[in-house]
């Protein structure tokens, strides 16, 4: 990976001293930055209330993206001549009153709902309740057989909240102990092991009253106001089941987690770093946690909206290359400085742009690629990927019978950069579409700057790549054109800290939209190449889909 990204950063240097960018080919369609900017403004506009499902957003949202679809005489991408695929969810919404109160021989802590701990339920239930409830710390909360891994030790935990470090345990080289072991839960990045929806399905599998992670901004990827944002009410799918599942799912803040520690007569720091190894075993904390809300329920039927364009070859025009990108946000929440619309403006408004725009390229083709092309405009990435699982869980086209899917969640609304970053490069062969397609715009494919935040567990392909389907996550590049090597990583570095889940994602005047036209052409270029390519991507060796997929693909009769 090291010499591939070496070469192109060889020739991006040649053409920064030849002053000249390499031309676009003919073959890049052109894409209209005013076009896409006028999207972002109604979409993240105060009157879309935040695109929250089931609201009047929602309504707006679907129908805005619906009449696009229209308009460029996109097909209607479900088999029943619809453009929408109905998602169907059930909204709780706990009680804010709600605490939860930690309790050691006639000690008590009560802590308070948003400032000090989030918490929910994904059993659809009217009523929870748990009830002095023994507190087990289990470290990292992982069992990874393939590393020799196992947080629990055969602890009973049934009736217990497990309380869990959030992240993978930063287990130290051998080689170079300042530094995590690349072979270990991918070193610096994280795996799939330390998302906390990893976690909590450990957790409630293992038939534990509650999972409580510990919330600190660097491992999680986001402050604790991120946090505060999973308050109110949380979807889950209509479709799912309460079995397998904790009664009781929440984060703690750090300050209120070392306190629960002190009461245990226990030292936070000391604990996590035993947790780092191997031998760590199961602490019971001899404290109890008791906290009772009831939830008001209502079911909706969300909508993914979903457009095709039929490939031009009757061979393969069952066959399938899919785009997507949230359309949902966080809707209205608490004020932030007088501000309650959490307007996603970047997030993901400038997604749902980007896959309309890239739909509009590929109609005005003189003829379609031999495969077909889906646009999924998915609902509710924020509560869990819920309209991608769904779809991936209940697909309207065979998942065998899909070569890829491409996301687009955040674009780029800087200004052009010299690279593109690809979040789980080096997992598929489609990390070589994408360096060809950089190439001829002279730009270079760049790893994930941040792999310790598990970006490639946190959006819309996910569902797809778990279930076998080669997926690309491609990221905002950051070394911006005309600006200091520091600018890029300081743009992430205040949007996470400031604009990310917030009513301040929004449109500013400083945006310039070069750079995300010649993302999209890039992308545009990719799904083009995918579709009239003579065999499906794959899984590069090693990569923990790639067993499944060649499964799939079997038992399909494909290849």
């Amino acid at each position: 990976m090291l010499k591939k990204i070496t070469a192109f950063a060889l020739l991006s240097i040649f053409s920064l001293f030849a002053a000249v960018w390499i031309p676009f080919s003919a073959d890049f369609p052109e894409i209209d930055a005013g076009v896409l900017l006028d999207h972002v403004r109604v979409l993240s506009s105060d009157r879309f209330e935040g695109r929250a499902p089931g609201s009047k957003g929602e309504k707006l949202t679907v129908a805005y993206i619906e009449n696009q679809f229209k308009n460029m005489r996109l097909k209607p991408g479900n088999i029943n001549g619809s453009y929408i695929q109905k998602v169907p969810l059930v909204g709780l919404t706990p009680d804010p009153a709600m605490t939860l109160t930690l309790r050691k021989e006639g000690k008590t802590i009560r802590l308070q709902y948003l400032s000090d701990f989030v918490a929910w339920t994904r059993k659809i239930v009217p009523e929870i309740k748990l009830k002095e409830s023994p507190l087990l710390f289990v470290g990292y909360g992982i069992q990874a057989p393939e590393f020799n891994w196992d947080d629990y030790k055969g602890a009973d935990v049934r009736g217990k909240t497990l309380v869990m470090l959030v992240n993978d345990p930063p287990v130290a080289d051998p080689a170079n102990p300042l530094q995590p072991d690349p072979a270990v839960f991918g070193g610096k990045a994280m795996s799939y092991y330390g998302r906390w929806t990893y976690k909590y399905d450990i957790g409630g599998e293992k038939g534990a009253a509650g999972v409580i992670l510990v919330h600190e901004t660097v491992p999680a990827g986001y402050p604790w106001s991120v946090v505060e944002g999973f308050g109110g009410e949380r979807f889950n799918l209509a479709t799912g089941q309460n079995s397998g599942k904790a009664d009781i799912e929440g984060w703690i803040g750090l300050d209120q987690a070392k306190n629960l520690f002190s009461l245990a007569g226990l030292d936070y720091e000391t604990l996590k770093r035993k947790a780092s190894e191997r031998s760590f075993q199961p602490v019971p904390l001899n404290v109890t946690a008791s906290i009772a809300f009831r939830n008001r329920k209502r079911n909706i039927h969300s909508r993914n909206v979903v457009g095709k364009v039929e490939g031009s070859n009757p061979n393969l025009k069952d066959e399938y290359v899919i785009y997507t990108a949230h359309w949902d946000h966080l809707g209205i929440g608490p004020p932030v400085n007088g501000d309650r619309i959490y307007n996603g403006a970047i997030d993901n408004a400038s997604g749902v742009a980007g896959l309309v725009e890239v739909a509009r390229a590929f109609t005005r083709l003189p003829a379609p690629p031999m495969r077909s092309i889906l646009f999924i405009s998915t609902t509710a990435e924020e509560q869990g990927l819920l309209g991608a699982e769904f779809y991936a869980s209940n697909p309207i086209y065979p998942l065998a019978k899909t070569l890829a899917v491409i996301n687009m969640d955040g674009l780029n609304v800087y200004g052009r950069t010299r690279d593109i970053i690809l979040v789980g490069l080096g997992n598929s062969e489609l990390d070589e579409y994408v360096e060809k397609a950089a190439t001829r715009q002279g730009r270079v494919v760049a790893a994930d700057p941040e792999p310790e935040k598990g970006f490639y567990y946190r959006s819309d392909h996910f569902p797809f790549a778990k279930r076998g389907v080669p997926a690309l996550n491609p990221d905002n590049g950051i070394d911006y054109v005309g600006r200091s090597p520091e600018y890029g990583r300081k743009l992430r570095d205040d949007y996470t800290a400031n604009d990310y889940h917030k009513p301040t994602d929004a449109i500013r005047s400083n945006w310039d939209m070069s750079g995300m036209v010649e993302d999209l052409q890039l992308f545009w270029m990719v799904g083009r190449e995918v579709a009239n390519a003579d065999r499906y991507p794959e899984w590069k060796p090693g990569t923990e889909f790639k067993a499944r997929r060649e499964a799939e693909l079997k038992a399909a009769g494909v290849q």
